[in-house]
């Protein structure tokens, strides 16, 4: 689509499905070398092939510090450098706050939370050990800002993560590492698919009447895309949008306070 990246190179975590492959995809498409860093392999692998040579996949599990050390050091190898860090792994649960069992809140925190700090401090060390800055784009949710019943541990994790990208981005500043993150709403992903069964029995409704309800929460008039989150995430990490660090874009089609 552009040449906006030329000569960069990116790494994405959860690159091989949703919204990741969606980041994966426009990063390549706007002249990017990209490796996507995902448990999945099999996903990750079958989407590199495709995209073709410029398009590497690591088997990554971002709740282990040293994997992403190891994912960073072989998108280097191959590639030369590190200029864009998307921090993108993550999931969502359905679980009122009665019936989360502790192990699924320490699960949540651990993907969530972890992996985004883990990868974002993996690639902020790469960075500045190569002297020439870069940008760091972590995801977070409307569920960040805004507290969704029954969801209230993937809540937790979100909000954490524009305050983590906050407080780095006033930290690497000096190293010229921007730092920011993305908030989608409601967004037509295989995982979001996989929850609209459990919202609509916990509001006594239909599948297709509790997507007709999400969609009406937008002022814009539909449900986003991947293709959406992935065109806002290209821009925030190019050199338009240099004076851009600390900040946490909203691509939800005017919801507030999302």
């Amino acid at each position: 689509m552009s040449e906006r990246h030329r000569g960069k190179t990116a790494v994405v975590t959860g690159g091989a499905n949703g919204i990741g492959r969606g980041i994966v995809e426009r990063l390549h498409a706007d002249g990017a070398n990209v490796v996507i860093a995902d448990i999945d392999i099999a996903s990750a692998t079958s989407l590199a092939e495709v995209l073709g040579a410029s398009v590497a996949a690591i088997e990554t599990d971002v709740r282990d510090e040293a994997a992403l050390t190891d994912c960073i050091a072989q998108a280097v190898d191959q590639f030369g450098n590190l200029d864009i860090m998307v921090n993108n792994a993550g999931y969502i649960m359905f679980s009122p706050v009665v019936e989360t069992a502790a192990d699924e809140w320490r699960r949540m925190m651990d993907v969530n939370i972890n992996g985004i700090f883990l990868g974002m401090k993996a690639g902020a060390q790469q960075m500045i050990a190569q002297g020439k800055g870069g940008t760091i784009v972590n995801a977070s949710s409307g569920g960040g800002r805004k507290g969704v019943p029954n969801f209230a541990h993937y809540c937790a994790t979100k909000a954490a993560i524009i305050m983590m990208s906050q407080a780095a981005a006033g930290e690497l500043a000096p190293h010229r590492i921007r730092v920011n993150c993305y908030t989608p709403g409601h967004v037509e992903t295989p995982m979001m698919s996989g929850l609209l069964d459990k919202i609509a029995g916990a509001h006594g409704t239909t599948r297709d009447e509790a997507y007709q309800a999400l969609e009406d929460e937008v002022p814009w008039g539909r449900w986003g895309k991947v293709e959406d989150v992935a065109a806002a995430v290209s821009w925030l990490a190019c050199v338009d949008a240099e004076y851009i660090t600390g900040q946490c874009i909203a691509m939800n089609g005017g919801q507030l306070p999302w």
